[in-house]
């Protein structure tokens, strides 16, 4: 039996969030087109015939402005600690960019480590020739792969290879383990992720979850939620008109959260104004980013 930690890294929406998710069979990390989308070192425990991978989902690589990005700079270091193999995920769709530049001369010392071609559903053949030339001029890695991180059967091969780097021993985590992501985590996520899809481009870096309340009532799963903007002018976005944009993000969240715990939730969100929040750091400890 093998068994070993696995870290998912990449500069911003390559698809590492949505590679977990295939990977595990079952959403894990929550999934947006936006940049940032993933905060959190999210953990994902998959159990085979083979053995344990712990897969390990880390924030995009980017430039610190803030306090919130050095947290999740800090979160992709700490990740990267005593890990057993490094999938760097890329973006097939593109050529290599300073992000992805950066992200490889910053784990160039560490092995083992896959590269990952993702997206190569959206190129041809020739395309991809020219990006597996392009991409392997940016660092040193044991191998490199094509995958399209939608599509589970080209991840299949993947699980395989991973084994392949792993040492023997037992695993890590009980059977019926499948993520280390504590209730209230997971509630805030799926309420983050539903507002991503709902509001403007520049609000979503700017929010935050909060579960406020949340107890079992008579089979009922009552919740609370705040969602935290820097401006009073972004509260009337989240809103909406006639309160349009919050109850379609309650209710998309809610039928995500009925899903994941099998029971009926009652979701009640509001929406909470604290000025340049991200720039504290005792309002981002506040708000559950903690190491």
């Amino acid at each position: 039996m093998r068994s070993g930690f696995v870290a998912i890294v990449g500069r911003a929406n390559v698809g590492k969030s949505t590679l977990l998710n295939s990977l595990m069979g079952e959403k894990i990390s929550i999934v947006s087109e936006k940049a940032q989308t993933t905060r959190h070192r999210i953990l994902g425990v998959l159990h085979e015939e083979e053995g344990q991978i712990v897969l390990v989902d880390t924030p995009g690589m980017h430039k610190p402005r803030n306090e919130l990005d050095q947290y999740m700079v800090d979160v992709i270091d700490d990740s990267l600690e005593g890990v057993d193999l490094l999938l760097f995920v890329v973006d097939a769709s593109h050529e290599p960019g300073g992000g992805d530049r950066f992200m490889a001369e910053r784990i160039e010392h560490m092995k083992p480590k896959i590269l990952l071609l993702n997206k190569i559903d959206l190129i041809d053949a020739e395309t991809f020739e020219r990006r597996l030339q392009q991409y392997a001029q940016i660092g040193s890695f044991d191998e490199i792969l094509g995958i399209s991180a939608i599509n589970p059967v080209t991840t299949l091969g993947l699980k395989e290879t991973i084994f392949t780097y792993l040492p023997e021993g037992p695993p890590y985590f009980p059977e019926h383990m499948r993520t280390d992501l504590d209730e209230d985590l997971i509630i805030s996520e799926q309420v983050r992720e539903k507002a991503l899809m709902y509001l403007d481009e520049e609000i979503p870096h700017g929010i935050a979850v909060v579960v406020e309340e949340k107890e079992n009532v008579d089979g009922i799963l009552h919740i609370l939620c705040s969602i935290i903007v820097e401006r009073e002018s972004h509260k009337g976005i989240v809103i909406g008109k006639g309160g349009r944009k919050i109850k379609g993000i309650g209710k998309e969240a809610r039928a995500e959260l009925e899903r994941i715990f099998q029971q009926q939730v009652y979701l009640e969100l509001f929406v909470k104004v604290r000025k340049n929040w991200r720039s504290s750091a005792s309002r981002i400890m506040e708000y559950g980013y903690r190491k």
